[in-house]
């Protein structure tokens, strides 16, 4: 599944539900190894990626892998299990800060008795649920899980919480709180409709302000896709995507907890940093590379490191065949003395600018072809090609 997504992100000409599927797949972490279960919440997500946030909240909660993950399916009346409702709060909506813990006890009453089967289908059960009158928000009624997320969407703080999280997604880590507020209130207004949000962003004239554009870390999985889809290539072990995943912190269905990846300055470190750098050379030349993916003390159980101890292993970049003539032709009108220049504003999505005299010094000049593999494979291998 995981290498199935990988190739439909690389190979898709529908790149904004692409890229949008992968901030929802953070957004609504999630993380069972039932992988049936897995490929549903997927295709869920896939399919609202650009629609309504409403409807995609909606099917998400009501679907099993969230409800097992967040331990819905042990959550009855008398026995409220409150992760759940929680979560839903904290992380799918409003954000921290922004109910009490009556309002987390009161919505868990009202999701009592939301499961599913052995089918791994939906099913509301009644002898389950907490019928009683419940406060949330401040209002009072008879509520179910449905009347919770309803009441969810009814509040701005919902649309706000959401649009910031997509600013900075797309935008910049550093939120503009004016131009922020003033989507949020957009999406609002507009019935959470996620593609006319992205159409705000898209429009306005401060997305393309010089201090927005080359200020995000590329995600590990944007940084592996991007590589791949600049440089047409055949892997004779595709598993090794898996490995840089683990090396590099971002392995698709796998989220470190339920609140997905940090992201922004949390995907660099000394050693993931060295490797990113690295993967160009490893993926373009007879290259072997040794890799300790990152421990993972959510499964190990707090045995890290004994764990680190055990796990090691390499990647062969020979086994990577990379269709340079196709490369070539993208650049076949190009006159050789602004070829260089070319070549950068393909390659790197910053304002700033590798130095020429520096990049002169490790271009093979033997021929154009020469030339341009070169100098693709080292402004790949540079700190500003980390960044979007």
């Amino acid at each position: 599944m995981n290498l199935r997504w990988v190739q439909s992100m690389i190979s898709s000409e529908a790149q904004l539900r692409e890229k949008m599927s992968l901030f929802w797949h953070g957004h609504f972490a999630c993380r069972i190894q039932n992988s049936f279960f897995q490929q549903e919440l997927l295709h869920i997500i896939r399919t609202h990626a650009l629609g309504n946030f409403g409807d995609m909240l909606k099917a998400v909660s009501k679907s099993p892998a969230m409800l097992q993950f967040l331990n819905n399916q042990q959550n009855r009346k008398l026995k409220p299990n409150e992760n759940f409702a929680r979560e839903v709060m904290e992380l799918f909506t409003m954000g921290r800060g922004n109910y009490t813990e009556n309002d987390v006890k009161e919505a868990a009453r009202a999701f009592t008795g939301w499961a599913f089967n052995a089918a791994g289908e939906f099913v509301f059960r009644k002898n389950q649920h907490d019928t009683g009158s419940k406060t949330f928000l401040g209002r009072t009624g008879n509520f179910d899980g449905d009347d919770i997320l309803n009441i969810l969407l009814e509040q701005k703080q919902t649309a706000q919480y959401i649009s910031r999280k997509i600013y900075r997604y797309f935008v910049n880590e550093q939120v503009h709180e004016e131009n922020q507020l003033w989507l949020g209130n957009r999406f609002y207004s507009n019935h959470y409709d996620i593609l006319k949000l992205l159409e705000d962003i898209y429009t306005s004239d401060w997305f393309y302000d010089e201090k927005n554009i080359g200020t995000r870390i590329k995600s590990p999985v944007e940084l592996l896709v991007g590589i791949r889809r600049l440089l047409p290539m055949q892997l004779e072990n595709e598993q090794s995507q898996l490995l840089f995943q683990r090396a590099l912190g971002q392995v698709l269905f796998f989220p470190p907890n339920v609140a997905g990846w940090p992201g922004g300055k949390n995907w660099i470190d000394s050693s993931s940093l060295m490797l990113r750098l690295r993967i160009p050379q490893v993926l373009s030349a007879n290259d072997v590379l040794d890799i300790m993916p990152k421990p993972d003390d959510d499964v190990q159980m707090g045995m890290r490191e004994i764990a680190a101890k055990k796990i090691k292993d390499t990647v062969k970049g020979g086994t990577a065949v990379i269709d340079w003539p196709a490369v070539n032709k993208i650049f076949e009108k190009t006159q050789r003395e602004k070829l260089l220049e070319k070549i950068a504003a393909s390659v790197l999505q910053t304002k700033g600018k590798v130095s020429n005299a520096v990049l002169d010094k490790y271009l093979n000049t033997a021929s154009r072809e020469n030339y341009i593999k070169s100098a693709v494979i080292n402004l790949m291998s540079t700190p500003e090609y980390q960044l979007c």
